[in-house]
């Protein structure tokens, strides 16, 4: 089945307000209007609206880099699905690696988030990722598995189909390190497996499931042309223009 591929950039807690409107100015003119992949910027929160004004209009969408799980009321510097919507957005991260460790994020709260995101109509990028300790004790695919029941717990078939999987292994995140094509590849093959015993092997066909990891555009080409491998969340690699665009190239059309 194809799956169209889906570049995010997720600029973390760097940029302003002129240096992100320029950078998402920039890449969408390196897009172009007809891109053969879908293209989504996720700024910090209070760059939304500014980066929703330099790509309205355009294929580069917009998404946030997490939600809260409540509709309204006082959750102080809090942020819901519908303000994101409000703002322009499509898409939100949840459950980043960042987030689970240094913000105490379990599987519970990523799912609780994940029902709010589709109650919202946005679409959820759900990150999973083991730790260099927990690949060389070999415990990859019990972590992975672990992490996506947790963290699609509750979620019913018929919504399954509108969720994007993001697997992040911890050890190559912002460390230049990358998972082989061959090591990404194995892991999203059985991302795959198991969504298909979670659902249907139709709707897991249909899941598309990003590779994120010290994405750049030397690497890109051998990692996204594996047929598991339906895109990449990039972090630091989209924060230049010639890097996410050299990124963005490099990608097969579906």
């Amino acid at each position: 089945m194809s799956r169209r591929i889906l570049i995010a950039g997720n600029w973390k807690m760097n940029m302003r307000a002129e240096s992100g409107a320029s950078l998402a100015k920039g890449i969408v003119d390196a897009v172009g209007k007809s891109p053969a992949v879908e293209v989504v910027l996720c700024p910090p929160s209070v760059y939304l609206s500014g980066v929703a004004d330099a790509v309205v209009g355009t294929p580069v969408e917009l998404g946030a880099q997490n939600l809260y799980a409540a509709e309204d009321g006082a959750f102080t510097g809090e942020v819901n699905a519908s303000m994101l919507t409000d703002v322009g957005c499509r898409f939100v991260i949840l459950g980043h690696s960042e987030r689970r460790q240094l913000m105490g994020e379990t599987d519970a709260c990523v799912a609780k988030k994940l029902h709010a995101a589709l109650a919202g109509n946005l679409v959820p990028i759900v990150c999973v990722g083991e730790t260099l300790e927990q690949r060389e004790a070999d415990d990859t695919e019990s972590v992975i598995e672990t992490q996506i029941r947790g963290s699609l717990e509750g979620l019913d078939e018929a919504r399954a189909a509108n969720i994007v999987i993001a697997y992040e292994p911890v050890w190559a995140i912002g460390t230049g390190k990358t998972a082989s094509k061959e090591q990404a590849e194995a892991v999203h093959a059985f991302i795959r497996e198991l969504l298909g015993k979670m659902f249907s092997t139709e709707v897991a066909e249909q899941i598309r499931i990003q590779y994120g990891g010290s994405v750049k555009p030397g690497n890109a080409e051998e990692l996204l042309s594996q047929p598991n491998i339906d895109g990449a969340l990039v972090g630091g690699a989209s924060l230049k223009v010639d890097d996410f665009a050299g990124i963005i190239n490099a990608a097969p059309s579906a």
